[in-house]
């Protein structure tokens, strides 16, 4: 059954190089918005993972706001487009994955290449002017995948964006169940693990559910961004019942 999900994946992956290839430069944002979305249900559902969206303090999502969440792996970017489409920022490595990557790029992520400054400068203004546009900007602040149970420090470098254009930041916690609520072993991406053996890993798996949960924004007036990755960081550690650590870099 599994090698049947994995032709439906590349099936799915083909579709997917159809549309962004003849389709997006013939619609407007909302329809590739609305494509990209549906995309990414439909992957998770060949994946066959469930997806969540938990609220347990009742928060009100800020309309427009910097989007940060833990980083477990490439699933990631598509669970949360399957609730909200955003504009990514990604590590360069994600580039090169085969098809998916050129899918990434395509719908919208931006890649920055990690430990260098000039990266980070060069893209640091286009996410305030997509902020200011209305987009929903995301990142992970971790800046690779942690092993579920962990989370890495926070790098704060990003988030002078949400300075920058007056916005909150938007903190989700996410994880990734078995049928008993326990952490599922085939959502880590990490190590030297390539993304065709995550892959994989998963078809051949049972179903997990992804529990993505909307924290309070966070409101960035009169603070620095390093107090807003201390901040973001502790509040997702506390929603995933992590013990906090060495919480931010610059």
């Amino acid at each position: 059954m599994s090698g049947l999900r994995l032709i439906r994946v590349l099936m799915h992956l083909v579709a997917g190089l159809w549309t962004c290839a003849v389709v997006f430069p013939l619609i407007d944002t909302a329809g590739r918005q609305l494509r990209i979305r549906r995309w990414s249900v439909e992957l998770l559902a060949i994946c066959r993972v469930q997806v969540t969206l938990r609220n347990p303090q009742n928060n009100t999502a800020a309309s427009r706001a910097l989007i940060v969440a833990n980083h477990v792996s490439w699933l990631d970017i598509f669970v949360i487009n399957s609730i909200q489409t955003c504009q990514f920022v990604g590590k360069s490595d994600i580039r090169d994955w085969p098809l998916l990557g050129w899918l990434c790029e395509k719908g919208g992520t931006i890649f920055i290449a990690r430990g260098k400054q000039r990266d980070v400068r060069r893209i640091f203004q286009g996410l305030v002017t997509s902020i200011e546009a209305g987009a929903r900007v995301a990142f992970f602040p971790e800046g690779t995948t942690a092993a579920q149970g962990s989370i890495l420090p926070f790098h704060a470098n990003l988030f002078e964006a949400a300075l920058d254009a007056k916005v909150p930041v938007q903190p989700y916690a996410l994880r990734y169940l078995d049928q008993h609520g326990a952490l599922h072993p085939a959502a880590d991406f990490i190590g030297d693990m390539t993304f065709a053996q995550s892959m994989l890993a998963i078809l051949k798996a049972p179903p997990m559910r992804a529990e993505l949960i909307q924290l309070a924004p966070i409101d960035t007036t009169g603070l620095h961004r390093r107090d807003l990755a201390v901040i973001a960081r502790a509040s997702i550690a506390e929603a995933l019942g992590v013990a906090e650590k060495k919480a931010v870099e610059t």
